[in-house]
């Protein structure tokens, strides 16, 4: 760009928005304040990786709650639509956690200490997401020295039907015959099969029910991302802490390891079991079923 360009562009006026003063990025970067004495050059990493996680959570929490909007509102198409961006965001708090192994365990050491008793188990955000979606589990507060006004959000979300209900709710209104499962993922043993009887015809017939299935493999792939989120965290914690009990007092990778197993969509994981080799594509036009010896 020739001189003469450079001086003809007209810089903004003092009252006109800007890049950092439309993102706030004076007071973003001061949000940084490491606690360790004298300061140690990974604590910058630590805090930057968990308050970026903690503004995805802002996100994702926007989306669900526009996703149940959606349901309300029988809108399957765009209910499933936010979905998938949830799940994209998911992907990214996957990808960014090892980011964190670029710590040796002796690194992390030097200033884990001045995180007592703070603890990942303390995220708020992290519980609303885990509530809306389905996952209920008021003991969880216990762990957690709340505001009143996180108390209230979460006994909000607590006391609000899920994404899981409007779901099974969605699929009501549609004439399939499913019971929403309770605040523990359970049905009675007549519910459960009514319930997987109704799914089996959606997931036997994706392309007749084409939505309504893209939305439960949406469902399902956020519950899967989720999980994945949590197996990679303790598999990173275990790298950097081994057997170490957790700065909040929990027992660190063995109580992690217990949460891989919880689930907001039991009974749409559980229906691709009992899909068999005839329930394929084209069946009802003819079409030969591929071999599936392949040699």
């Amino acid at each position: 760009m020739a001189e003469e360009d450079v001086q003809k562009i007209e810089l903004p006026a003092d009252d006109r928005i800007t890049y950092g003063s439309y993102l706030k990025v004076d007071a973003l970067l001061e949000l940084q304040e490491l606690e360790s004495e004298p300061e140690m050059h990974d604590e910058l990493l630590f805090i930057i990786i968990h308050q970026a996680y903690e503004l995805w959570f802002k996100q994702i929490l926007f989306e669900l709650d526009a996703v149940v909007e959606r349901l309300d509102l029988d809108d399957i198409y765009e209910a499933r639509r936010l979905m998938m961006r949830v799940i994209q965001i998911e992907k990214l708090l996957v990808d960014q956690i090892h980011i964190l192994e670029t710590m040796t365990p002796r690194d992390f050491a030097s200033f884990r200490s001045v995180l007592n008793p703070a603890s990942g188990f303390q995220s708020v955000q992290f519980r609303e997401v885990e509530f809306v979606s389905g996952i209920k589990k008021a003991v969880v507060m216990k762990g957690i020295r709340l505001t009143d006004e996180e108390r209230e959000r979460l006994e909000r979300r607590l006391a609000q039907p899920s994404i899981r209900d409007r779901l099974y709710a969605a699929l009501q209104r549609r004439g399939f015959d499913v019971v929403a499962p309770d605040v523990n993922g359970d049905l009675s043993e007549e519910d459960r099969k009514r319930t997987l009887d109704a799914l089996l015809m959606i997931y036997r017939s994706p392309e007749k029910y084409f939505h309504l299935y893209n939305l439960c493999e949406a469902a399902v792939e956020h519950d899967q991302w989720i999980l994945m989120w949590r197996f990679h965290h303790v598999r990173v914690v275990e790298r950097l802490i081994g057997t170490k009990r957790g700065t909040g007092g929990s027992m660190g990778v063995t109580y992690l390891a217990s949460t891989l197993e919880k689930r907001a969509f039991p009974f749409v994981w559980q229906v691709r079991g009992l899909l068999e080799d005839a329930d394929f594509y084209g069946k009802e036009r003819g079409i030969t079923q591929p071999d599936d010896d392949c040699g």
